[in-house]
């Protein structure tokens, strides 16, 4: 062999070395990207009561309430205005990607209403399209009135009124 034929046979492998290089460091590259994308996907979020399964079908009308206690456990509040009410809230929802807002995708509120012997009288299962979206966590009321600011205190004590 000449050594113009080695020249170019050492030539010709480290073209080829640096085009495996090249490829793996290309798929290196994709794979990090891969993962970093993986941890971005979606994540559903449950608040709220979790319905047992079958626990519906266990709370007959007539039952008595210690008998809804032991099926459906404590209930999320209970009003007394007209007989007594248990109502078990819950609300799901998800995001796309992880640092996106989440979007309210099922709410159900289940309503169980007693009479005055406190026997079950009527079962409602109320969901998203039964009402409108509420706040789990943000734990205020909103009230109605007038919201007044720092400025109108200061009209007031200035302005003599």
């Amino acid at each position: 062999m000449t050594i113009t034929n080695q020249t170019s046979l050492r030539a010709d492998k480290r073209r080829g070395l640096q085009a495996r290089w090249r490829g793996l460091r290309l798929f290196a590259a994709a794979a990090l990207v891969g993962a970093a994308l993986a941890g971005c996907t979606g994540e559903q979020f449950q608040k709220g009561y979790i319905l047992p399964p079958n626990a519906l079908e266990q709370i007959p009308i007539g039952a008595s309430q210690d008998q809804v206690l032991i099926v459906m456990g404590t209930p999320s509040t209970v009003a007394t205005l007209d007989g007594e009410v248990f109502y078990y809230i819950s609300q799901r929802s998800e995001r796309m990607v992880a640092f996106m807002n989440q979007k309210v995708v099922d709410q159900r509120v289940i309503a169980v209403y007693f009479d005055k012997n406190r026997r079950v009288r009527r079962l409602a299962n109320y969901g998203l399209q039964d009402g409108k979206i509420f706040d789990f966590v943000s734990r205020t009321t909103p009230t109605s009135g007038q919201e007044l600011t720092y400025l109108t205190y200061v009209f007031k004590v200035f302005g003599g009124k």
